[in-house]
């Protein structure tokens, strides 16, 4: 039997174990006990170290509040979630997909963020390089014309949500998807996500989500990502 926490641990690296398809494989008591057990990652940096692309105040916001609350509502709906298939309660189990979803989705999406991210000293915004810089003028001409296509997709997105660079494992090619809410991509090998709920950047930006966009890239951290790119690939 597959663990639930190694479903969740690979969904940060691959999509074909999504979040739909833990709550798929998790039908046992025991295993939905198993993934009670989330837990907020720890930085490999410190909260002011993105600065001043990000603020210190929006990171410890966003990580020890926002992505802590995702966690902690996460664990409380699979506790109830083993509690009703314990009794054999279909109809709450199903009421709780969404919560599930919801909060599974804020979690695994927000642990990709962290370490997509670093700091200038430690290579942020130093620009892909390699095989997935290769991959990416064979898709979009240059960096420059990918992260104008990027941002003008993750910018248009209605409300809150995701924009991601993605690995079609199929296809062997590499896509920009938009996710509403926390909804994990699914499609694709999630490679590199930009939170575009405001709560990521409302307290620098205001309410200037393209200028984010611009800035972000200064701190993107292509060696995860390049990282992740070889991972689906193999």
């Amino acid at each position: 039997q597959i663990s639930p926490q190694r479903l969740l641990t690979a969904y940060t690296r691959r999509p074909s174990t999504m979040l739909s398809r833990i709550s798929r494989k998790v039908v046992s008591r025991t295993s939905v006990r198993a993934m009670s057990t989330h837990s907020l990652p720890e930085l490999s940096y410190d909260y002011t170290a993105l600065e001043p692309t990000i603020s210190g105040k929006i990171m410890e916001l966003h990580h020890s509040k926002h992505h802590a609350t995702y966690v902690n509502n996460l664990n409380a709906a699979l506790e109830t979630y083993a509690a009703a298939e314990a009794k054999g309660d279909t109809a709450k189990m199903i009421a709780l997909q969404g919560a599930i979803k919801f909060n599974g989705g804020g979690h695994v999406n927000h642990s990709i963020f962290w370490q997509n991210l670093a700091p200038t000293s430690a290579g942020g915004g130093d620009g892909p390089s390699g095989d997935l810089l290769s991959a990416i003028e064979a898709k979009w001409g240059s960096v420059e014309n990918f992260v104008k296509t990027f941002n003008a997709k993750t910018a248009a997105i209605q409300g809150s949500g995701w924009g991601w660079l993605g690995y079609d494992v199929e296809s062997g090619d590499l896509g920009i998807a938009t996710m509403a809410n926390q909804d994990p991509l699914t499609a694709m090998t999630p490679l590199l996500g930009i939170d575009v709920w405001e709560h990521a950047y409302y307290l620098d930006y205001l309410n200037a989500r393209p200028k984010y966009l611009e800035s972000i890239w200064k701190v993107v951290n292509w060696s995860d990502v390049a990282a992740r790119f070889e991972a689906a690939k193999a």
